[in-house]
């Protein structure tokens, strides 16, 4: 039986030995250092599943369907494409509910409220790593922790056991690694001759040259989906049957064992938008009298 092929993109620091796992930057030998606006790096057919979670919208709008037609284009016909997102609607229905508890005098709903803004705005609006959500979190007293992790799972987790630990933390979305580099690098371009150089040119708009920088970095958000704009979108590259899903069921075969989306009974971004959808088969040849 031929050995079932699995892309893992923008994987992070969640990725499979038995999947073919690739990101933008790569701390292990297990992930491919690939640009994924520079397309998929493999044929045609080659994949039985395609996954990425929480990467779709950090593309801006306009790459997201020719990424997603090259996703259909390095699944085999019958392969699966599987994503999570933020969800947008999910996201809207609660700010709307916290809004009219707060304003009727729900002081619970009123934090609530603080951090679901932060939610829809913060990665969209951020000049630098971390934004608003990361000092959210690393206040000594959170009001509405509870609520933040289990709506944030263990992003917000890892910046809270940080902040409480004493450790350094400036992250929020992409991984703790890459905020990291970024400030080292910012440091050095700073102090070197050539940060010297372009501080002295360029005065005050040296710091919109940071902010430039950080919001090309891949950190922020660039677009948002929900179950209808996702569908929509998986329809219009050539995918058939796209299907919400809960973090622990999948279509694609053994997908517990891989624990990309849930490890350890832990999902991993509990509100995030799930979504399955399928390579079609190719349409057979009419049949001809000869």
């Amino acid at each position: 039986m031929e050995k079932r092929r699995l892309l893992n993109l923008g994987c992070g620091a969640r990725y499979h030995h038995e999947w073919v796992n690739m990101d933008f930057y790569s701390h292990s030998k297990d992930v491919i250092t690939h640009n994924l606006l520079k397309g998929i790096p493999f044929p045609d057919n080659e994949f039985d599943a395609v996954y990425h979670s929480h990467l779709l919208e950090h593309f801006p709008k306009n790459r997201a369907e020719p990424f997603t037609r090259e996703c259909l284009r390095v699944l085999r016909p019958g392969g699966i494409i599987r994503i999570a997102v933020p969800d947008l609607e999910g996201l809207a229905k609660l700010y709307l509910e916290q809004l009219d508890k707060a304003l009727h005098g729900d002081n619970v709903a009123e934090h609530k409220y603080d951090w679901i803004l932060l939610e829809l705005y913060d990665q969209t609006v951020r000049n630098h790593s971390g934004g608003e959500m990361a000092e959210y979190l690393k206040q000594q007293y959170v009001p509405n922790e509870e609520f933040i992790l289990e709506r944030c799972g263990n992003v917000a987790r890892q910046i809270r056991t940080a902040f409480l630990e004493g450790k350094s933390s400036s992250h929020a979305g992409v991984g703790q690694s890459r905020a990291i580099t970024e400030t080292i690098a910012s440091f050095l371009h700073a102090f070197s001759w050539r940060g010297l150089l372009a501080r002295i040119c360029l005065g005050k708009e040296y710091d919109s040259l940071l902010v430039g920088r950080f919001r090309l970095s891949g950190e922020v958000h660039q677009w948002m989906y929900d179950r209808y704009s996702l569908a929509r979108l998986l329809v219009k590259c050539g995918f058939a049957r796209p299907q919400v899903k809960t973090a622990f069921e999948s279509d694609i075969a053994r997908w517990k064992v891989y624990g990309l989306d849930v490890k350890d009974g832990v999902v991993h971004a509990p509100k995030s938008l799930f979504m399955e959808a399928v390579k079609p088969e190719p349409k057979a040849a009419p049949q001809t009298l000869g």
